[in-house]
């Protein structure tokens, strides 16, 4: 069993903000795998499929982005997932729009959100895969930055990323990290 969360702040306010990358990513991946409707549950809109000879839940949480570890552990708890099972899908500010990167562990890069997961798993060694929607303004403008929506010659390219990283988690899931990396790592740093 896999669990995926993508992570996002909750409300119409944020939907189309940078830092609900995450969110988007987690929608087409269930939209793909014909996963069941959204659900509430422990504190996040959970989606699950069986598309990929096995269990897939997909996961984002409703607290606000610097909460989302609390969701996490709940789901994790619940479903007993491990983990070298999760994979976290965020934005990554230090990362040019369009590329992606996934990398087997690490630290939260300065991401909140990221920090707050590695909190509630209690380790960083989980599986994550960032989303670029830089590059980043001045540090002093970073908070303004992520909560904005893409400028609209941007939205292009954000829709081919958000497709890419779905491709890349799709990938985790049935083919394990290494290849994962491997394959879309490279491929978006060409």
């Amino acid at each position: 069993m896999k669990l995926i969360v993508g992570l996002g702040n909750p409300g119409p306010r944020y939907a189309a903000t940078r830092h609900n990358v995450g969110w988007r990513v987690a929608e087409e991946l269930a939209r793909r795998a014909g996963a069941r409707a959204w659900k509430e549950k422990f504190e996040a809109a959970v989606a699950e499929s069986r598309r990929y000879d096995q269990k897939v839940v997909l996961a984002r949480p409703l607290t606000f982005m610097n909460e989302s570890g609390r969701s996490v552990r709940h789901l994790m708890d619940f479903w007993k997932v491990e983990a070298e099972d999760l994979l976290v899908v965020l934005d990554c500010l230090a990362i040019d729009i369009g590329r992606i990167r996934l990398r087997p562990e690490g630290s939260d890069g300065g991401h909140k959100g990221l920090a707050s997961v590695i909190a509630h798993v209690g380790h960083e060694r989980f599986a994550r895969l960032r989303v670029g929607v830089g590059p980043a303004p001045l540090p002093e403008a970073h908070a303004d930055f992520v909560l904005a929506p893409f400028a609209e010659e941007e939205q292009p390219i954000i829709r081919e990323a958000i497709l890419w990283a779905a491709d890349a988690a799709e990938c985790w899931i049935v083919n394990g990290p290494d290849e994962a990396m491997n394959r879309f790592n490279r491929a978006s740093e060409a």
